[in-house]
């Protein structure tokens, strides 16, 4: 297993039964394929948000762009939606791109905008898919992560690029 993703280089993750090539591209231009949002590492002072619809599954506060919007304002809109913040300042800090490989939608390339965000808590309450929050220590924050089959060395490079402590290779 590698440990962090290189550039454009690729490796296979099985996401909702399907098998994806996903690869990690720099900022700051995209590469070719259907814009499929953002998501995004959110700071709040010494902590890392977290989100879950269930209290089993935690992820980053992440979605779909809505009509026309730039990559930024769909980060900023899902923060706001999911993780109940604002955000006060943010880093690109560069794209995924799937192309899945076989399952229904082989064919498809998706690409999503990866962000650091710096974001103020407003008082939690859930209005959309994601029911719960929590704040975790940097250094805590990747294990508590529901990270797809494949899919470790990616967001072991998302941490290191958001400046996070770099999680340990066991904790997968």
């Amino acid at each position: 297993m590698n440990d962090i993703a290189g550039n454009g280089v690729g490796f296979t993750a099985s996401i909702n039964s399907q098998e994806w090539h996903v690869a990690w591209y720099p900022p700051p231009d995209p590469p070719s394929g259907t814009p499929h949002g953002a998501e995004a590492v959110c700071v709040a002072g010494d902590r890392i948000v977290v989100v879950s619809e269930d209290r089993q599954r935690w992820g980053l506060p992440a979605g779909r762009p809505e009509r026309q919007e730039q990559w930024v304002d769909t980060m900023r809109r899902e923060v706001r939606e999911e993780a109940c913040a604002e955000v006060l300042d943010c880093r690109l800090l560069g794209f995924s791109r799937g192309v899945c490989v076989r399952g229904p939608q082989e064919g498809l390339v998706l690409i999503r905008s990866m962000w650091r965000a710096e974001v103020r808590l407003a008082p939690w309450v859930p209005r959309f898919e994601m029911a719960h929050r929590r704040l975790l220590p940097a250094e805590e924050a990747f294990q508590f992560l529901t990270i797809p089959n494949g899919l470790g060395p990616f967001y072991r490079r998302l941490f290191a690029e958001a400046a996070i402590s770099r999680p340990n290779i066991h904790d997968l």
